[in-house]
């Protein structure tokens, strides 16, 4: 399938469970893929539904199964409102990343719910979704997805950065590109901030207001994981094996847990980044508000933080994700081998059509 232009939604829901990214994308195909997001919106998850997936990594099979079914109905019925209140008339295809569940792709294995064929009969419409599957079955990563998107859309920039429920990167690599998740952001942040009551620190004032622990900080630095060289990424399950233990062991004040972890996460980032040059780095997700993270980020590093304009930081996920989608309606490789680690690089993705 290739034309001169598609109109597509990019559906994403991210491990920090902020809720669901909805962008109504036109991409002109000419040369390169010049892209106009038209509609977009996040969709908040509702207490029942975030309490729901928080909890879905310890459920047993059967019980996963009947989640993911209920799962895809509701993704379905999010769209349809979209679709609905935005009177979308010309829809090629719906390519949705779905939510991740359980991502261990050392032992071959990852799952993101809603990504069940019946979600294109719920929409009558053409559904291009579950794109790790096929890169870990190819012994990859799964992840990270977005880099491809970053060389075609985004190639002005020598890094792209993405602070969401984990931090990745791709970094440019003179024709290559090289890209891999660093440490967890908002998914441990946002984990303390709601014991206080908040869905998330505002502009990172709660954190700014604490006080650095050397020590904390100290055992969060020497984690194993990076040490590791990429392809290599990230799952809730690391972060409750082997992050949150680290933060629990002590007594301290929620915000000093926040400031540390900040700090944390500013070095883990800017060590990566290249100390020789003042390279453009293009931030993005929720992270990107964080002003107090930004702050530390120009503390460490010489490099130009550029923050784009909100629809940019909020929906390129699902405005890539969106790309991946056109990638494999046209046969196009959409996932890099040298990013995830996969024996080649490939066209991933399943194609549904309504019956």
């Amino acid at each position: 399938m290739k034309k001169s232009d598609y109109f597509v939604i990019g559906v994403m829901s991210g491990t920090s469970l902020d809720g669901i990214d909805l962008a109504y994308i036109h991409f002109a195909v000419e040369n390169n893929y010049n892209f106009e997001i038209l509609e977009a919106q996040t969709v908040d998850y509702s207490k029942n539904w975030r309490e729901k997936l928080d909890a879905a990594i310890d459920l047993e099979d059967d019980k996963l199964q009947e989640l993911n079914k209920e799962y895809t109905k509701y993704l379905a019925e999010v769209i349809l409102e979209f679709v609905a209140e935005n009177n979308i008339q010309r829809l090629d295809a719906v390519c949705s990343h779905g939510h991740t569940i359980k991502h261990e792709p050392q032992n071959g294995f990852t799952l993101q719910i809603g990504n069940l064929p019946e979600i294109s009969k719920y929409l009558q419409q053409r559904v291009v979704c579950d794109f790790r599957v096929q890169d870990v079955a190819l012994g990859g990563q799964g992840a990270p997805l977005v880099p491809i998107g970053d060389k075609i859309l985004f190639s002005d920039y020598r890094y792209c950065l993405n602070l969401g429920g984990f931090a990745n990167i791709s970094e440019k690599q003179g024709d290559e590109i090289l890209a891999y998740d660093i440490c967890a952001v908002n998914t441990v942040l946002n984990h303390y901030t709601r014991q206080l009551g908040k869905e998330y620190d505002d502009k990172g004032r709660i954190a700014a207001g604490g006080v650095l622990n050397k020590e904390l900080l100290h055992q969060l630095n020497n984690l194993q994981f990076y040490s590791l060289k990429p392809p290599k990424s990230l799952g809730i399950e690391w972060v409750k094996a082997e992050v949150l233990p680290i933060l629990n062991s002590v007594e301290l004040p929620i915000p000093d847990i926040l400031h540390t972890y900040v700090i944390h996460v500013a070095q883990q980032v800017t060590k990566v980044l290249d100390p020789r040059e003042n390279a453009k780095v293009l931030v993005t997700g929720g992270g990107a508000f964080n002003d107090f993270l930004i702050q530390k980020f120009k503390a460490y590093s010489k490099c130009e933080f550029v923050i784009p304009e909100n629809r940019i930081i909020d929906f390129k996920e699902a405005l890539i994700f969106g790309l991946l989608g056109v990638l494999k309606l046209e046969g196009k490789v959409n996932v890099l081998s040298l990013v995830t680690g996969a024996s080649k690089d490939h066209a991933s993705g399943r194609i549904y059509t309504p019956s």
